[in-house]
């Protein structure tokens, strides 16, 4: 999710739906008064290309929220796939030796590195 809120597809291919909607409006007819509760700013649960291209300052300015809200869970993320990455690296090196080993080199020849 991270800044934009979708994935790298969601970011190219979501709706240009970013801007301000006019709330409803109340009309109290006992007293006679006509209220409108204000405007409110919709569209941002998803940023995408065309929000980026039609609102920009709307979009950086959620986008930079988003990346405020969620730079914890990122960062966890990120270091849990470093690591991750690490450990698979280091448990696949025998069984990836032995691909190298056994298969690539009869086929292709020793010159052929991995």
């Amino acid at each position: 999710m991270g800044t934009t809120g979708g994935g790298v597809w969601d970011f190219f291919s979501g709706d240009t739906d970013l801007g301000y909607r006019q709330s409803s409006s109340v009309y109290d007819g006992g007293l006679g008064v006509a209220s409108t509760t204000g405007t409110s700013l919709v569209g941002t649960s998803q940023i995408s290309l065309g929000d980026l291209m039609s609102q920009p300052t709307l979009a950086i300015d959620q986008m930079a929220s988003n990346f405020q809200s969620n730079i914890i869970p990122m960062s966890i993320a990120g270091f849990t796939t470093h690591i991750g990455f690490r450990v698979g690296r280091r448990l696949l090196r025998r069984p990836l030796s032995m691909v190298t080993r056994d298969i690539i080199k009869p086929v292709f020849g020793p010159g052929v590195r991995m």
